[in-house]
């Protein structure tokens, strides 16, 4: 059995104290058994608990949680991306948010995890043309989570989603791998205009909390936009800016704002 174990732990890491954890939860708060055994230790790996934790959340009268539950296991089987970024992103939560101690939290409690995976099951969905059930998981995940990201838009790896509240991410906005946004962030359009009419935010971008970023303009790599700023001209990269509407204040800071989540400007 330890053999076993340690085998799991090198080919999933992330999977192996998952489950570790989910057992030490069982040992000290037992009524906590049947959300740990059904959610994640009845499953052999991350992404089918991933397909029923989203499934469970988004079920409605409108649609069931067993056909959910398929819908995102068929997703996850077909794209191993969607594994990896899962993982990704739960690292980097580890990682940046000092509310999160375990590998297990964000999968059990935090939102905006859960949102962000339910999108990268709409967005496969929207890519293989299935643009109504996409839809459909969308408007869920949004009246569930407070979040919106549209199925259309382009999510990469190891973003961090803190406190997850009223999140807005348009339909053409690109979002970079490593990067951290906090609680109100909108990535919009600037009015009713068609085509690409989203930002394009950079790899290990910070933004902070409130900001908004609007039209098809780009957050350069490694730039920080600070809480509360209305971004309407492009960022060059590491940068911070600030303000109504946000001009460059000052250099990032450091090399990558998004895993330091300095939010002051004394930089």
């Amino acid at each position: 059995m330890t053999q076993i174990r340690a085998q799991i732990s090198t080919i999933d890491p992330v999977w192996a104290a998952i489950r570790t954890q989910g057992n030490e939860i069982i040992r000290n708060e037992p009524s906590m058994a049947g959300l740990i055994y059904g959610g994640i230790l009845h499953h052999k790996s991350l992404e089918t608990s991933l397909g029923y934790r989203i499934a469970q959340k988004l079920a409605s009268g409108d649609m069931t949680e067993s056909v959910l539950n398929e819908i995102c296991c068929e997703a996850f089987a077909a794209d191993p991306d969607l594994g990896r970024a899962a993982r990704a992103d739960i690292v980097a939560v580890l990682d940046r948010d000092p509310a999160c101690h375990r590998h297990i939290e964000p999968l059990l409690y935090f939102k905006g995890y859960l949102a962000v995976q339910a999108y990268r099951v709409t967005h496969w969905l929207w890519r293989n043309d299935r643009k109504d059930i996409a839809q459909f998981m969308q408007t869920r995940a949004s009246e569930v989570f407070g979040v919106d990201i549209h199925p259309g838009a382009t999510v990469g790896k190891g973003l961090m989603i803190d406190h997850a509240h009223a999140i807005v991410i348009g339909e053409t906005a690109v979002v970079g791998d490593n990067v951290s946004m906090l609680h109100s962030v909108t990535l919009g359009g600037t009015g009713k205009e068609g085509g690409d009419r989203h930002p394009k935010i950079g790899d290990g971008v910070l933004l902070g909390a409130g900001a908004k970023v609007l039209g098809n303009i780009s957050i350069g790599h490694c730039s920080r936009v600070a809480a509360g700023s209305v971004v309407l001209a492009a960022v060059p990269p590491n940068k911070t800016v600030a303000g109504v509407p946000a001009k460059i204040v000052g250099e990032a800071g450091c090399d990558q704002p998004s895993n330091e989540m300095d939010q002051t400007l004394s930089h």
